[in-house]
């Protein structure tokens, strides 16, 4: 099981960062695509990434042809549009509907799923969500006069869901520091 996360012409370095940092303690895999608006050596992506950098899966590709290319290299099976244009609810889509229950070889890992995110500042393209295909264009639920929610909020959530719906393969309870969890009392 891999999650791909792909931000296209991602313009604010700490979205990035922040987004570097769940990819690496999630095991996702980030692909960004050109043109950033921002350098990868950018002081605030590295402070909103901490020191998670050299854990993330990280690849930059120079258009969306070439990450759609590595995509399905790497043999994921679902690419989504994150977009609220024309898009179905992303809590209706079953990731896990990929997975070929009609024979007794089903297999032991998730598939490989691609959620796909626009600029901050232009969403999606239109191109972008064409190639993708509208029965895979997705939105997260927002009041009616909302706009958008920002984008490593957005990624989270969707990250989080999709790990979740393939029972969030990889964790082993290693990280679970709530044990020793202090709670504030002002008295």
């Amino acid at each position: 099981m891999t999650i791909h996360i792909v931000l296209v012409a991602p313009k604010m370095p700490s979205n990035t960062g922040n987004i570097i940092r769940l990819c690496a303690n999630s095991g996702a895999q980030l692909h960004l695509v050109q043109p950033l608006g921002f350098e990868l050596d950018d002081k605030k992506l590295r402070r909103a990434g901490l020191d998670y950098h050299e854990y993330a899966h990280l690849q930059v590709h120079d258009d969306w042809s070439a990450a759609k290319q590595a995509l399905l290299e790497a043999d994921c099976q679902t690419i989504t549009a994150l977009t609220t244009k024309l898009s179905k609810p992303f809590y209706d889509y079953d990731f896990m509907a990929q997975l070929d229950t009609s024979t007794d070889n089903i297999p032991a890992v998730a598939p490989s799923v691609a959620l796909v995110f626009g600029s901050e500042t232009a969403g999606l393209a239109d191109d972008i969500r064409e190639d993708i295909g509208a029965d895979n264009w997705l939105r997260l639920p927002m009041l009616p006069d909302s706009r958008s929610l920002n984008l490593s909020n957005s990624v989270a959530i969707c990250l989080y869901e999709v790990w979740r719906q393939q029972g969030f393969s990889g964790d082993t309870g290693r990280s679970t520091g709530y044990e020793t969890l202090t709670v504030y009392d002002p008295k």
